[in-house]
């Protein structure tokens, strides 16, 4: 009896088992680059859980909305909050209470080795600056949430023209630390968890109290995607302890119901 009992259940196991892989999908996602680290590394984690297989374009949130107003589609867009949410606006996607996952601020960074200036109170952080030989930072015309904000930062600090013949530019989509790496700059300030995923850099800091910029990540469903539940099933996995612990190594804060974990 109790080999017929096997028999049977290895049987179901099969059938479920194929029952999955027809069910498994290719998942056709647009991520900002704001969460590559940590994306990159769940994404072997979700495939063996799920089954599905992810099709990843990286870029910033401004460049992905743009290039979904010019008429491309996704699945899955993992974008900024505010861009998902023009997205949902022009019907181009849809969202649920667990679209936003995770959040960022910004930080500098300098070459592995090199001397970390005070960025501890928003005085310093302005004299740093100013004394730097030159910086990094997102080009603003690109749409980049952290680039703008910080153009618009140095403005108000009335630094601007101090700074124009020492900025530095990554290109579209590009990381600013890479600058810092290759010694085309001495700091660069991005996102935090974009600047830590470069090596060859030392973390010197969050910019200090309210200069910060913090980003709110969110996700939600291609308007029209015939892959919803694989969607779905992906926004659901951003919310696990096991998302919630790769965000943290990653410098980012979870978000929702990640957030208690």
């Amino acid at each position: 009896m109790s080999r017929i009992v096997s028999r049977s259940a290895a049987i179901a196991a099969l059938f479920a088992a194929q029952l999955g892989f027809a069910n498994a999908a290719e998942v056709k996602v647009f991520s900002t680059i704001g969460v590559q680290a940590a994306l990159e590394e769940l994404t072997p984690k979700f495939e063996k859980a799920s089954g599905h297989k992810l099709a990843i374009t990286w870029a910033t949130a401004a460049v992905l909305v743009k290039r979904i107003q010019g008429g491309e589609t996704a699945d899955l867009m993992i974008l900024t909050q505010q861009g998902l949410d023009t997205m949902v606006k022009e019907n181009k996607a849809t969202s649920g209470g667990d679209a936003v996952f995770a959040s960022s601020g910004m930080a500098m960074v300098v070459k592995k080795g090199a001397p970390k200036p005070d960025i501890s109170t928003a005085d310093a952080f302005k004299q740093t600056l100013l004394k730097t030989k030159s910086i990094a930072y997102s080009n603003p015309e690109h749409g980049g949430a952290s680039g703008v904000y910080l153009a618009k930062l140095i403005e108000r600090m009335g630094i601007a023209d101090q700074m124009k013949a020492k900025t530095h530019y990554p290109p579209p989509s590009g990381n600013a630390a890479n600058l810092v790496v290759s010694g085309e700059a001495e700091i660069a300030v991005q996102q935090e968890p974009e600047v830590m995923a470069v090596s060859g850099v030392d973390m010197v800091g969050p910019l200090p109290g309210d200069l910060n910029n913090i980003t709110t990540y969110a996700a939600g469903s291609g308007a029209g995607t015939s892959q919803g539940d694989a969607a779905n099933a992906l926004i659901k996995f951003l919310h696990t302890p096991e998302a919630a612990a790769v965000f943290k190594a990653r410098g980012l804060k979870p978000e929702g119901a990640a957030k208690a974990s």
